[in-house]
């Protein structure tokens, strides 16, 4: 399918933030009025798991970068460099400092979801392994990532490829729940021939 685009940077088309910058670890307080999204909270198929982000109070005084609906991150550091595209967080929320927060600067031109998604996407993931940086872990410098380039479609074909990544996404989980269901189903059968063994070597015995 082809399919007409514009190379355009990570500059070009979003600001860059940097994550909340937290000294040393995430404290989570029971009555804390923030969120803070962590790596364990993330990962690309699901987005932000909201439930499991840490309520904490934030003492510096550095002016919060509060994620938004639409927002993107992106991980910079680790084996795995994604992003994903937010929903609109329960309550104030921060990132961490793994991420970069992400604010498309048109949304008119771009959408975010379309953003995360060709992040992802081999073309762009192997420009990332190419600009990683680091030895005992690998991470993206700001500059890097902000110099790397991404084709951007009309917003209509946009539309129709979040369309069809979304469709992809509930085929598998359709998919796993299925071979979930059947693993289940086979485990039953396993529990009830070895009663029916057992019972029977009980009986001769």
């Amino acid at each position: 399918m082809s399919i007409d685009a514009n190379i355009l940077t990570i500059f070009d088309l979003a600001e860059l933030q940097g994550g909340y910058p937290f000294r040393g670890s995430i404290e989570e307080t029971a009555d804390g009025d923030v969120l803070a999204v962590q790596m364990k909270d993330v990962d690309p198929e699901h987005g932000v798991a909201w439930s499991g982000a840490t309520r904490t109070t934030l003492l510096g005084r550095k002016q919060p970068d509060w994620l938004k609906a639409g927002d993107v991150l992106f991980v910079s550091k680790g084996a795995r460099f994604y992003a994903v595209c937010i929903d609109e967080p329960p309550c104030p929320a921060v990132c961490s400092p793994h991420f970069f927060h992400l604010k498309v600067k048109s949304q008119g031109a771009l959408m975010p979801a379309f953003l995360a998604w060709q992040i992802n996407q081999p073309p762009f993931q192997r420009q990332l392994q190419q600009a990683a940086e680091g030895s005992s872990q690998l991470s993206i410098r700001r500059p890097v990532l902000e110099s790397l380039t991404l084709c951007i479609p009309s917003m209509e074909d946009q539309r129709r490829i979040v369309a069809i990544a979304e469709l992809a996404r509930q085929e598998r989980r359709t998919l796993a729940q299925l071979i979930h269901n059947r693993e289940q189903q086979l485990h039953a059968l396993a529990d009830s021939l070895f009663q029916v063994t057992t019972q029977s070597f009980e009986e001769k015995t």
